[in-house]
């Protein structure tokens, strides 16, 4: 069974970490895996880092721009990660674009994927159509769960849609806005967390967007799966380094 699928049956709400591989340093995206791992992160996303970002707010691109300035490419993740299954047992997923996927070729990037070890990939501008029609064959063949992006824009029917295309869960993004940390939910995005929920899609939803601390993190998961921390995690790791997770982790957790 994939590890995104034993994760998804555990008895609580998930905690999933958005952090961009060779950000703040090239090599540092390993010990920050195993640090998270050991601090209670429930899941993780590897942000392989693009120079024409679409979805992702100031925090992000900035740690994206330094990490390609490090030298981060596909073909150091892919090295950096080969063995990252001898001490990481959480799911790891990889969120990135998809022009550097199709610049490596999918076939070889999948294959690359289970190789290593992960376990699922957002591509928030890869449209599920186009994935259904022509890459899930090659998806599936190498044990990938694709992850879908909706927005409180996103149609009834094309929510059932990716629903019915969704083998994991489904990233439910708070708002129509960019990546970012905030404080609070405002009633719009309560009204949306109620009426996906009110949906009961088979897949779980784990949102995105906006989360920060203990309280946006129990108000994301009161209708949710799990929730996403993405800016927050970058802004705090600026700032305290490697050695900052444990207390970060904790205070999101309330543990």
């Amino acid at each position: 069974m994939n590890r995104i699928h034993k994760k998804l049956q555990e008895d609580k709400k998930l905690l999933s970490i958005y952090f961009t591989a060779g950000y703040p340093n090239l090599d540092d995206t390993v010990p920050i895996i195993e640090k998270l791992q050991d601090s209670g992160a429930d899941m993780l996303e590897i942000g392989l880092p693009f120079s024409d970002p679409l979805a992702d707010g100031p925090t992000i691109q900035a740690s994206s721009t330094q990490a390609l300035k490090n030298g981060m490419t596909s073909v150091k993740l892919f090295e950096q990660l080969k063995n990252i299954r001898q001490t990481v047992s959480i799911p790891l997923i990889i969120m990135g674009y998809f022009n550097p996927i199709m610049q490596y070729g999918v076939e070889a990037f999948c294959k690359k994927c289970a190789e290593i070890g992960i376990d699922g990939l957002i591509v928030p501008d890869l449209p599920v159509d186009v994935y259904h029609e022509e890459y899930q064959q090659i998806f599936e063949k190498h044990g990938l769960i694709n992850i879908f992006l909706i927005t409180p824009q996103t149609s009834n029917e094309r929510i059932r849609f990716i629903d019915s295309v969704s083998n994991g869960f489904i990233y439910m993004v708070s708002s129509a806005s960019v990546t970012g940390a905030k404080n609070t939910f405002g009633n719009a995005q309560t009204e949306y967390f109620k009426r996906i929920d009110g949906m009961q899609l088979k897949a779980p939803q784990i949102v995105g967007f906006g989360i920060s601390n203990n309280h946006t993190f129990n108000a994301a998961t009161h209708y949710a799966k799990g929730a996403i921390i993405g800016s927050a995690f970058i802004k705090m790791i600026t700032e305290k380094g490697i050695e900052g997770i444990p207390a970060f982790v904790s205070s999101i957790k309330n543990t």
